[in-house]
């Protein structure tokens, strides 16, 4: 007995023990250490509960007809049971405070997140240490709450905040994002890399995203070192450092008259020769007091620019495009300048001309490299950039190319792509005004290049969309066919890209309007003469799609001969253009007659439909066999394929596992066909076995 009353007071000691602690660590400051004992507490009390009901189970399962008397519980058993019963209580109060407490702190969430995209960091601070009084261990706010610290330049703090969020959760990319980013700001170089490279250990998914803050690290720290050495230059007394620092500091001051600051700005341009003085001009304040000067900006603003005020805005633009030569800061500093995004797209339509084009020449050198264009896309006006790059289409010279130029190499820029799609209807009448230039009075080669830019960008469903929505867009398309065609030689470049941007409009149904649709088929088949291989093919595309917008369209082509060309199309072979031309021919022969006996008169035994069937090309042996199946129609025909392994070919094809199960359906029709047609070829069909094949390509009806 006394050895069991020592081994009862030695357990409850122990659970003593166990359950003061627990509550230390729950009363604890550290959320991490309150969240594990609170997941303990609750383990402890689930493991009570079941061990209580095992008991009782026991117990209610006995059969006691002298049941013992259980022994007087002592004082210790009592206390114990007692206070495991407070800490059960506790624990439950506890899980609903929690449960309310983080109702709350997500509302705190909300309305802090609010006051941020408002911009009053002040106030989403505030929302956001509000919620983390309500839970403490809650990781989103302190990674908020860090990105709004980053925005008031609080640094620090926002580094406190972002080690709190990684004792809640270790594998918090977003805290290593800001901490980054804090750390970057603080010109810690290699811990900021480790930041951001340990988000990619997290999640290499973000490889693209990791680059790109590697790449912001490595640029700033170029910048720092820069500044040193241009600081050190200057204290050595260099003359050319002194001198930058001097002329900035007169082009300061005010009320001097504009030659006095263009003489000024051209001696300032001719210092620019290395690195060391371009990051002088930056670390004295060279674009907030160019920029800044009333005088300078008002030649700028000028609409109707003179002599005086045009030479003062060429001098500022050749200073920039000086200062920005290999100085990634500085490009940095330059576009980010108040009104820049405004002001430099809008240069590139000025009336001067020697202002056009040193603006053209200080985007073009801001765009070789991918941090430039990546500035130029973030913070410049692109709808004014797009209209002041289509403007130097009535140049004959190189800057309408090297305008081109540049416009391709924005449009591959994913960014790019994302807001012309979203962005569209503001640059719609600038491209709308590209397609009704006269061919022959502009920079062909530009021209074709700008027209097949949009070409590219309406190959995205939006994009065709909005495209297509366009009447005048359309009628703009159909205009500059029409002037093409008057002379395809010299202005085959234009036409190409224009055909291949019709191609993708005409990917949307319904297009424009049936007459438009006619249009554009009349002037396809017009084209089909030309000698042209890549024009042909591009001719026989667009009319692949616009033929079946109406019955006249189609009986219209098939009386210029369209049967006879797609016929001569699929001899001559090369993968697209036999696809259109099956597809034509699957077109006219579905509604036309007199394309079936077209085509059953210059495909003899039908070769050429034939030798498609067995083609890989899915694409092709599904026209093939419709326009078969439309063929058969025509009364004796079945008969002439008697000879062949028709029935074989069509019956493995209707069989097939094939993606398209057009496939399978086009094949079985076409075979369904030819049994009614000839019956013979159902006798074939029944020693084959192949009715049950050919039956069950009916259930692919519901799906074409």
């Amino acid at each position: 007995m006394a050895d069991d009353q020592e081994k009862d007071l030695q357990k409850f000691l122990k659970n003593v023990d166990e359950i003061t602690n627990l509550i230390q660590e729950m009363n604890s400051e550290d959320p991490v250490v309150q969240e594990k004992a609170v997941r303990k507490t609750e383990e402890r009390l689930l493991f009570t509960e079941e061990d209580q009901e095992d008991r009782c189970r026991t117990t209610l399962n006995k059969t006691m007809i002298s049941p013992p008397q259980a022994p007087p519980k002592d004082a210790d058993e009592i206390n114990s049971e007692a206070f495991l019963a407070f800490v059960e209580k506790d624990a439950k109060e506890r899980a609903k405070r929690r449960r309310e407490n983080r109702a709350l702190a997500d509302a705190l969430k909300e309305k802090g997140n609010e006051a941020f995209v408002r911009g009053d960091y002040e106030a989403a601070i505030l929302c956001y240490s509000e919620g983390l009084e309500k839970l403490k261990d809650m990781k989103v706010l302190y990674t908020n709450r860090a990105q709004a610290y980053i925005k008031l330049g609080d640094y620090e703090k926002a580094l406190v905040d972002c080690d709190w969020a990684l004792k809640c959760d270790e594998k918090c990319s977003k805290a290593y994002f800001h901490m980054g980013k804090a750390h970057l700001a603080l010109k810690n170089y290699s811990v900021s890399r480790e930041c951001f490279q340990k988000i990619l250990d997290i999640n290499p998914q973000l490889q693209k995203q990791v680059k790109d803050y590697l790449n912001q690290v490595d640029l700033r720290e170029k910048a720092d070192l820069q500044e040193k050495e241009a600081h050190e230059l200057l204290d050595s007394g260099e003359d050319t450092a002194v001198t930058t620092k001097n002329l900035l500091e007169t082009l300061s001051k005010p009320d001097h008259n504009l030659l006095f600051y263009a003489g000024g700005i051209e001696i300032l341009t001719e210092m620019m020769k290395d690195c060391t003085e371009r990051t002088l001009f930056r670390t004295h304040n060279g674009f907030s007091i160019v920029t800044g000067n009333e005088n300078i900006k008002r030649c700028f603003s000028t609409a109707a620019k003179g002599t005086v005020e045009e030479t003062v805005c060429v001098c500022v633009l050749r200073l920039w495009q000086a200062v920005c030569s290999g100085n990634d800061e500085n490009q940095r500093l330059l576009v980010m300048c108040p009104d820049m995004g405004r002001l430099l797209p809008s240069l590139l339509a000025s009336e001067a001309l020697t202002v056009r084009q040193q603006s053209l020449a200080l985007v073009l050198q801001l765009a070789q490299m991918e941090n430039g264009r990546s500035l130029i896309i973030d913070h410049l006006d692109l709808t004014r950039l797009v209209e002041g790059l289509v403007s130097f289409l009535e140049f004959s010279d190189k800057n309408a190319n090297s305008a081109m130029g540049l416009l391709t190499d924005l449009a591959l820029e994913k960014r790019f792509q994302v807001w012309f799609q979203t962005s569209f209807p503001g640059v719609l009448p600038a491209l709308t005004g590209v397609l009704k230039r006269d061919p022959k009075v502009t920079n062909t080669s530009a021209l074709s290049q700008c027209i097949a830019i949009m070409g590219n960008l309406s190959a995205e469903a939006s994009t065709q969309r909005q495209m297509s929505a366009s009447e005048e867009f359309g009628a703009a398309c159909v205009g500059l066919m029409a002037s093409c065609e008057e002379d395809v030689d010299l202005l085959r470049d234009v036409l190409y890209a224009l055909l291949g941007l019709m191609m993708n409009l005409c990917l949307r149904s319904p297009f424009f309007s049936e007459v438009w649709a006619m249009e554009v088929s009349r002037r396809c088949m017009s084209l089909l003469n030309s000698q042209d291989g890549g024009i042909l093919t591009r001719a026989a595309g667009v009319l692949s799609r616009t033929l079946s917008s109406s019955l006249q369209t189609i009986e219209e082509a098939v009386g210029a001969g369209v049967v006879k060309k797609m016929i001569k199309f699929l001899k001559m072979g090369g993968q697209n253009a036999s696809r259109y031309a099956i597809k034509i021919l699957a077109v006219c022969t579905n509604t036309c007659h007199e394309a079936r006996e077209e085509v059953i008169r210059l495909d003899k035994k039908f070769s050429v439909l034939l030798t498609l069937l067995s083609s890989e090309d899915e694409i092709l042996v599904v026209n093939a066999a419709f326009c078969l199946g439309n063929c058969m129609e025509v009364p004796q025909v079945a008969t002439s394929l008697l000879k062949t392994d028709i029935v074989q070919v069509l019956l493995k094809l209707a069989g097939s596992d094939a993606r398209n199960t057009a496939l399978q359906l086009n094949a079985g029709i076409a075979l369904a066909k030819l049994c009614t047609a000839e019956p013979r070829f159902a006798a074939q069909l029944r020693e084959l076995h192949g009715i049950e094949i050919l039956s069950s390509t009916t259930k692919y009806i519901n799906n074409s």
